[in-house]
């Protein structure tokens, strides 16, 4: 595994003006009222500065599921167990879990990367087992990662785009699953935040209002503990993150860099977008958004990167499903962008 320092921190390319100029322009040249399309021109116009061409497209799709425990978890902040997160490994494996069958609907490239889970399922087809560990350590406890910990599951993030790149993918999704997850990805928010739990801290996995309040309190109780060590973004995300959670930001900094687009999911994608930008900020260039979720702390996280979610749909599953429900909807930007008639083509008369 490449470990090479800090190799998170290089800039990624910035967006191609010209082809955004030239997608602007074709916009102006359609059979429409200017801004009829609302944000689906927006986006085709986007895409074009970050694919480097005029006409863009998001196929292939590529979708990658990273999974881990968290030693947090043994502070009754879920209301699922723990087992939970490697019976749902041996989900993914089986293309059982709605990703699966959201990647088989839309015709995407799915991977599962097993980071580290308690009760490890063993080898499974279709998944690339990691195993850093038996989760992240109790981070009321200490931190969550140690070093060495951290800069693999940055690097799991870069290689799983390094996989996605080798196959031709031009949109890049990342997906979660960790029993205890929304709990770390609220506490990393609030740290990198400068936030109250009370405002960022939800149910998650479906917790009743006592149990919202215990993970609120587990949450403040952490803070306190790591008081003075919070100010690094990197060095937050050691102490309160996920090896799931570091991965998706290690993949996120890592498709900026390789000029690659990105579609985020929720809460928990959200504040792993938040972390790669706050290592290295010319990433926010390449994120798309695909819905809000209905954890509280999202909105929160989504104003902080001044995101425009493309759905809003009660969701709250995580896996990278919501952003993968998006996918249709950047398809028909670029369709109706590159398919639509000009008005000289059409003969159409203009306003």
């Amino acid at each position: 595994m490449n470990h090479e320092p800090d190799w998170w921190r290089v800039a990624p390319p910035r967006p191609d003006e010209q082809a955004r100029a030239a997608a602007r322009a074709r916009q102006q040249r359609l059979t429409k009222p200017p801004g009829a399309l609302g944000e689906l021109e927006a986006l085709a116009v986007r895409l074009a500065g970050l694919q480097g061409r005029a006409r863009p497209a998001v196929d292939p799709v590529w979708i990658t599921v990273f999974a881990a425990d968290h030693g947090v978890a043994a502070q009754g902040v879920s209301a699922f167990p723990q087992a939970v997160t490697g019976e749902m490994v041996r989900n993914f494996a089986r293309g059982g879990a709605a990703i699966s069958v959201l990647a088989r609907t839309l015709g995407a490239e799915l991977r599962v990367v097993q980071l580290g889970v308690v009760n490890d399922p063993g080898p499974l087809p279709g998944v690339r087992r990691l195993a850093l560990g038996p989760g992240t350590a109790d981070f009321t406890r200490g931190p969550a990662m140690d070093g060495a910990q951290l800069a693999a599951a940055l690097a799991a993030g870069r290689e799983a785009v390094a996989e996605a790149r080798a196959g031709g993918a031009r949109l890049f999704v990342g997906g979660e699953m960790g029993i205890g997850n929304t709990t770390a990805a609220a506490a990393l928010a609030c740290a990198l935040l400068d936030e109250d739990p009370a405002r960022l801290a939800g149910p998650g996995t479906g917790l009743d209002p006592a149990g919202v309040r215990r993970k609120q309190a587990v949450i403040a109780a952490a803070l306190r503990g790591h008081t003075g060590h919070l100010a690094a973004p990197a060095e937050a995300l050691r102490r309160l993150g996920g090896f799931e959670i570091a991965a998706l930001a290690g993949a996120f900094v890592a498709a900026a860099q390789a000029g690659l687009p990105v579609l985020v999911d929720g809460f928990i994608a959200g504040v792993a977008a938040l972390a790669a930008v706050r290592l290295n900020p010319a990433v926010a260039d390449w994120l798309l958004f695909g819905h809000r979720s209905a954890e509280p702390g999202h909105r929160r996280v989504l104003a902080a990167l001044d995101a425009r979610p493309l759905l809003d749909l009660d969701l709250r599953l995580g896996e990278g499903s919501g952003a993968a429900l998006a996918v249709p909807v950047l398809r028909a930007a670029c369709a109706l962008h590159a398919g639509m008639a000009t008005f000289d083509e059409a003969g159409v008369s203009e306003a």
